[in-house]
């Protein structure tokens, strides 16, 4: 029997798009649309169904929203610092006792 070598396909190193949302944030926004309707249903189940629809609507837009602006901020958190830094030196080197050390 021989074994023939087959190509892998590696994809393409890039996140996957799903209709806007990128890598992470397809999940975020699936939570988005999960944690909506389960509070809006919770709202409409405890006090009026249009109030309970309307909340449904407006908690799903702002979670999708929200995910919409962090995800332009990148697929990772990143700290942009804008500015120029400092840092001070507190180096403790004394040549003295190193000379002192080694007669």
């Amino acid at each position: 029997m021989t074994h023939g070598r087959y190509p892998i396909y590696k994809g393409l190193q890039k996140p996957l798009i799903y209709r806007g949302f990128k890598g992470k944030f397809i999940y975020w926004g699936i939570g988005s649309l999960i944690g909506g309707l389960a509070i809006g249903g919770l709202i409409g189940a405890l006090t009026n169904l249009i109030l309970g629809g309307f909340a449904t609507l407006a908690l799903m837009g702002a979670g999708l929203a929200y995910t919409f602006m962090k995800q332009g901020n990148g697929l990772h958190d990143k700290t942009r610092h804008r500015g120029i830094f400092i840092h001070p030196v507190h180096l403790s080197i004394s040549y003295e006792n190193r000379e002192k050390d080694s007669l």
